[in-house]
Parts: C-alpha cells; structure tokens; sequence
C-alpha cells in the first residue's frame, strides 16, 4: 500500500516544473563536475581544487534542495515501501560518503597549499570516499531512471506545445 506521502514524493506532482527543472540543472552539473573532477585529475592539483570547489557548491544546493522530501522519509521511515527505503537509505549513505569525500578534500589542501609533500594519507581517504561516492550516485542515478525520463517525456511534450502555440499565433 502506497502512503499520501510517497505519493507525493514519488510523482513530484506538488513541485512546480520550473522548481523541477532547477533540480535536474543542478543534478546535472554535479554531474558534469564530478565526472570532470575524476577524469580531469592528471596530476593538476588546481583544476582538481576549482571543480571539488564547484562540486561542493552543487551538493549543498542539492541537498538544500531536497531537504523536505528527506526530512518527510525520515520521519516515516517505517510506513515506506521497500523500494522507497532502499532510495532512502542510498541517499543517506551518498550524503554520508560525500560529506567525508569533501571534509577529506579540504583539508588535503591546506598541506598542497603550505607545499608539504606528506598529505598522502588525506589524499587517499578522499579518494576512497570519491570513488565510493560515484558508485553510489551511480546507484542513485538508477533508482531515479524512471523519474528523470518522466521529467524529460513532459519537457518535450512542454516545448513541442508551446512550438505548436507559436505556430497558430503566426
């Protein structure tokens, strides 16, 4: 049996599209970032800052973001489907991995920055917790699948409406 409240999270049928749409714009730059962040590392210690920078910026805005629904899983945890706690509990685990993902990188820069060399043991703690976290935003990406095709599918039929609208206004 399916909650009010899953429902209400599940369709996204109480959030407005452009509120929607910031929330898949900003998705999609964290991913760009952390895809850029991990294959972009050769060796370049300061492009590697700049996007962990960016990176950072795009989780606070995502969480910001998705705080209400968050909250509402918390506090029914117990009433949700086995689905909805799998999701859950990623998200959790996400917001756990990356939080360290991103403590651990910045505190490996103050040694980069004062040039000590000896910064090996941070380094490799982010690194773990870098590459953990994008298996799990991996993870994320395919429990939300049906959700952001969903997004996409009214987007189109959106953009083609208005197409048409111009059309018959011409």
């Amino acid at each position: 049996m399916v909650c009010r409240f899953e429902r209400v999270l599940v369709h996204s049928g109480k959030i407005g599209v452009r509120m929607r749409t910031v929330k898949i714009i900003v998705d999609l730059l964290m991913l760009v970032f952390i895809i850029l962040s991990v294959t972009r590392w050769d060796g370049d210690p300061t492009f590697h800052i700049v996007v962990g920078g960016g990176c950072t910026l795009f989780f606070v805005i995502h969480f910001a973001l998705n705080v209400k629904p968050f909250k509402t899983m918390t506090k029914n945890f117990g009433k949700l489907r086995t689905k909805m706690r799998l999701q859950y509990i990623v998200d959790v685990l996400l917001l756990i991995i990356w939080s360290t993902a991103i403590i651990t990188g910045f505190l490996a820069i103050l040694p980069y920055l004062n040039e000590i060399e000896n910064i090996s043991a941070l380094g490799r703690v982010h690194g773990v917790f870098a590459r953990v976290g994008c298996g799990f935003a991996v993870i994320h990406l395919i429990q939300h699948f049906k959700q952001i095709g969903s997004y996409f599918r009214k987007a189109k039929k959106h953009i083609e409406a208005k197409h048409t609208a111009l059309k018959v206004l011409k």
